[in-house]
């Protein structure tokens, strides 16, 4: 492997996480940086246009009160600015209910082409495969023991402690 696959794989594994990033912050402009205009979209119900994906996206993962997307295991084949990567996701969702909250994970993977553009490595298509998913009534703790003094939580958007501390700099 020499230094610029290297770096390639790398700046994918960026891209990937930085979705991860925009999703779970229901942040827009980062999920949208993750691919390229005119990228396809597929989550298994029918191939979409990136910016028509990106809105229904924001509303259902708005409507939950977290989110957090993991990957890991990614496999990937380059050849020149085009590359393929397929990555396991387990995804955690928060949702609200009338009789509490409910927790919905989910596992599956994204098959992904890659390209690069003017140095830039994005999703062009992603194709997700749902392999697993389990529904249970939350047990999230947020008071008591160990938690009472863990104050700073995860939000969305600008809420998020990392907007700030990226602003830093």
């Amino acid at each position: 492997m020499d230094m610029t696959e290297l770096a390639d794989r790398l700046a994918i594994a960026e891209t990937l996480a930085l979705y991860c990033s925009g999703i779970d912050r229901c942040d827009p402009e980062q999920l949208a940086a993750a691919f390229t205009p005119q990228a396809v979209i597929d989550y298994g119900d029918g191939a979409k246009p990136v910016v028509e994906t990106i809105p229904g996206l924001m509303a259902g993962l708005g409507s939950m009160r977290l989110t957090q997307h993991n990957i890991s295991n990614t496999v990937m084949r380059i050849d020149g600015t085009r590359a393929r990567a397929e990555t396991n996701c387990v995804a955690m969702h928060i949702i609200p209910a009338p009789e509490g909250e409910i927790e919905l994970v989910v596992g599956g993977r994204y098959l992904d082409t890659l390209e690069k553009r003017e140095g830039r490595w994005q999703i062009a298509e992603r194709l997700y495969v749902m392999d697993w998913n389990r529904t249970v009534p939350a047990t999230m703790a947020l008071e008591g023991g160990l938690f009472d003094g863990l104050q700073r939580r995860g939000a969305r958007g600008a809420d998020d402690p990392s907007s700030a501390w990226w602003a830093e700099g």
